[in-house]
């Protein structure tokens, strides 16, 4: 089968956020199933400023799994490149399906209208773009561009893949014409983790590692911990956004006075990121909303514990004893920072990544989309009924 994606961005942009890890894995676990053939189609954009492009050379460009991704010259705004849109067309005709990441994106309406003219299935992955908050911003706008994108998708041949429960009711509403698949992330699983030391000297270390931007509720984690008094704890928190929105959080820690309790450590990729991981107790996810929280999954494959808010959909993390799954408002956060700081924090670990390594192993879950696919493209899954 001749798999298209058709995507802004592409790893190893990570300054975009867990989309571009969850995207990453899936892709190299399809390119590893019998029968797949598999193309990315994409702008080489590294972040918003135009001069950032990802560091590649040659194009297309062969990944390590044996794919070709096709880095287009990104000219405007976030994600506008002629290139990409000039190879549309072709590489739609000659895909047998395609699969379109991302909403409010250039790529978005040109990629449905053409996949309609050449008669070609479209599995579209919103990932959490179509979830609402008390915080979303050019909600009219949106609202205008979702009527478009559902004008253009053609009945039956249309098919949106969403990786929660949660993110199904909220998208269910926003495209209406669309199929619905629920397939989550998967993550990947380290082969083994060294030895390490919780809660050196009787310290709590919390860890936030994500993008920087409103809906993550960075700052009521912060007044959370300017909250907690009498029990030695440290915030680090990773990552990168817009440069006006990080300063203010700095300017946050500082006006609470978390003098050293909180660090900065900046953007974190590879052996960073791990490291980030095996330093802390506790991995803290505090967003508003999340179609999946790939740091949550991220976090219990590494063996760490994880406060996450109702935002996510990880209330499973309680019944399974590897986590906690609390409101989001600070008096929560804190309350939950208290409590799981008396628990097993090793025992957590295990059964987190236990738990990881038997339901979301890249290879099943690319063997699922692989299945969404074929049903989209009119072609019965393997071990279906004849």
């Amino acid at each position: 089968m001749k798999v298209l994606h058709v995507v802004p961005t592409f790893f190893p942009a990570t300054y975009w956020g867990g989309p571009i890890h969850s995207l990453h894995g899936l892709c190299n676990a399809l390119a590893g199933l019998p029968g797949v053939d598999l193309r990315v189609l994409t702008t080489d954009a590294a972040s918003p400023r135009l001069s950032d492009t990802v560091p590649v050379s040659g194009f297309p460009v062969t990944f390590p799994g044996g794919y070709e991704v096709y880095f287009c010259r990104r000219r405007s705004g976030a994600d506008f490149s002629p290139g990409m849109l000039r190879l549309l067309w072709p590489m739609i005709r000659w895909a047998d399906v395609v699969h379109l990441t991302a909403v409010y994106s250039a790529p978005t309406l040109p990629t449905l209208a053409l996949c309609r003219l050449a008669g070609k299935p479209v599995v579209w992955s919103p990932r959490g773009s179509l979830q609402r908050w008390e915080g979303t911003t050019k909600a009219w706008t949106k609202s205008v561009w979702e009527r478009i994108c559902n004008a253009l998708l053609a009945p039956g041949r249309s098919v949106l893949h969403v990786t929660s429960r949660e993110e199904e009711r909220d998208s269910r509403r926003r495209i209406p014409k669309a199929e619905i698949a629920i397939v989550p992330n998967g993550v990947d699983i380290p082969d083994s983790l060294p030895a390490r030391d919780w809660r050196p000297r009787g310290m709590l270390r919390l860890l936030f590692i994500g993008r920087f931007h409103p809906i993550k509720g960075i700052e009521n984690l912060m007044r959370a911990i300017r909250s907690i008094e009498g029990m030695p704890l440290s915030l680090s928190i990773a990552g990168s956004g817009e440069s006006d929105y990080e300063n203010a959080l700095r300017r946050l820690s500082s006006e609470l006075g978390l003098g050293d309790r909180v660090r900065f450590l900046g953007h974190v990729d590879g052996d960073d990121r791990t490291a980030a991981f095996m330093h802390a107790d506790v991995c803290v996810v505090p967003s508003f909303t999340e179609n999946f929280g790939m740091v949550v999954a991220e976090a219990l494959a590494h063996g760490v514990p994880v406060i996450a808010s109702r935002g996510t959909p990880w209330a499973e993390m309680e019944s399974r004893g590897c986590g906690l799954w609390v409101d989001n408002d600070p008096a929560s956060l804190a309350d939950a920072v208290r409590v799981i700081q008396m628990g097993d924090l090793a025992e957590m670990g295990k059964r987190g990544r236990e738990w990881m390594a038997r339901g979301y192993g890249w290879r099943a879950i690319a063997a699922s989309m692989l299945d969404v696919y074929k049903k989209a493209a009119g072609t019965r899954p393997e071990g279906s009924p004849g």
